[in-house]
């Protein structure tokens, strides 16, 4: 009966283990990546198959009899092809024994002599992968690349406004030609490494308050038109924001309500559409400023700078420069379930958008926010009133 031996062979020869180095002698075929099979030590046999994907590993070790090893770079255990492998192996009863091995997080955590257990592990080897959710969890991120290069994976944290952040990429680790380079994510995404490389980005700053509503004097204003405290915690509430949910800011003025749902919305995607130069700016400075890092700014108008965003799962329109009919038109294309939430404070914009939200068969609810603060006004204290908002929203009742 054919027996399978999942064989992990670590970052070579020098950090391959005994059991592992055993296993290959014994074994009667050996498979896995071509590259793995040219690499292996003498002695081994000469019945080598060259195959990666598991349902073609599954094919070939059907046609064996006696033991069969698979290698694999680096540990079974992570984020090894080893994964797919295994339940086609059990489902036909195939007997298989897993060998361990040392993987890449290890090689790097040893070479700069720091600790891994607290690192977030992402793997953008064979899919891509959310870079700054990664980076915004409090802990040094580690990637092993491959989708995303080093050099991506960099730019994305540049772009993000993280351009500062510590990063330290290692190329080719335990070979001779091992390299560890370190730098800023803005210095490295200028630079192109071996595809045999691993990342390591230190955290990125963050702040420790994530409740909505901050208060508007902490954000950076100048001229700009902000939406207030009171009338941004409820637009989150009526959009009901989800922890890894995408959501656009259409008119985002200062950012204030983009900042907010960054911050809610913490492993998700926020989008802060506007054109005025200012008002970019100034989106920009609150986005550092809060460590809204997952804060994407669109430098354009609404709806031409929608078209290349991901499908939302929930809009807030602040602005949208007498534009409000084909800007809801095409979010409800995009996702027709979309949550949406439109601020108005013309008696105008509230009837366009009711006759919108009517003409998609959506039933409006509109909620007046009437809110007035204290201020000194000698020895006593009077109440002075804000303009009145109606934030009229649609598809918020799940």
């Amino acid at each position: 009966m054919t027996e399978v031996i999942l064989v992990s062979l670590g970052g070579g020869p020098g950090t391959r283990t005994a059991d592992c180095t055993a296993a290959l002698g014994q074994a009667e075929c050996i498979l896995g990546a071509g590259r793995l099979l040219d690499g292996l030590p003498q002695g081994c046999t000469q019945n080598r198959i060259a195959a990666i994907r598991p349902e073609a590993l599954l094919d070939a070790i059907l046609q064996q009899t006696g033991t069969c090893a698979v290698v694999f770079s680096g540990d079974t255990g992570f984020y090894s092809g080893a994964r797919g492998l295994l339940p086609l192996l059990r489902e036909r009863g195939i007997p298989v024994e897993l060998l361990p091995g040392v993987s890449s997080v290890q090689l790097l955590s040893a070479q700069l002599g720091r600790p891994w257990q607290d690192w977030v592990l992402v793997s953008a080897h064979g899919a891509d992968c959310d870079v700054i959710g990664a980076v915004t969890q409090g802990r040094p991120a580690f990637f092993l690349t491959g989708v995303l290069s080093p050099r991506a994976i960099c730019a994305r944290l540049a772009e993000a406004g993280l351009g500062s952040l510590p990063v330290t990429v290692g190329t080719r680790l335990s070979e001779p030609e091992e390299l560890v380079t370190t730098g800023t994510a803005e210095q490295l995404a200028q630079r192109d490494f071996h595809p045999r490389s691993v990342l390591l980005a230190e955290a990125a700053p963050r702040l420790d308050r994530r409740v909505p509503g901050f208060p508007d004097h902490t954000f950076l204003r100048g001229a700009v038109p902000m939406t207030k405290q009171e009338v941004r915690t409820a637009a989150l509430a009526k959009l009901g924001v989800r922890r890894d949910g995408v959501y656009w800011d259409i008119g985002a003025g200062t950012g204030s309500v983009g900042v907010e749902l960054a911050l809610a919305a913490e492993q998700g995607r926020v989008f802060a559409i506007e054109y005025s130069p200012a008002a970019l700016d100034l989106i920009h400075a609150n986005r550092a400023k809060f460590c809204a890092w997952n804060l994407q700014v669109v430098e354009d108008r609404a709806p031409e700078g929608l078209a290349a965003l991901p499908a939302p799962d929930g809009v807030f329109i602040g602005g949208s420069g007498g534009r409000l009919g084909v800007i809801v038109d095409l979010v409800l294309a995009r996702n027709a379930q979309a949550h949406i939430c439109i601020s108005a404070i013309a008696l105008e914009t509230l009837s366009t958008a009711l006759a919108v939200l009517e003409r998609h068969g959506i039933e409006a609810q509109v909620t007046q926010i009437a809110v007035s603060r204290s201020r000194p006004a000698g020895d006593l204290h009077l109440l002075a009133a804000n303009n009145p908002i109606f934030l009229v929203t649609g598809n918020c009742d799940d």
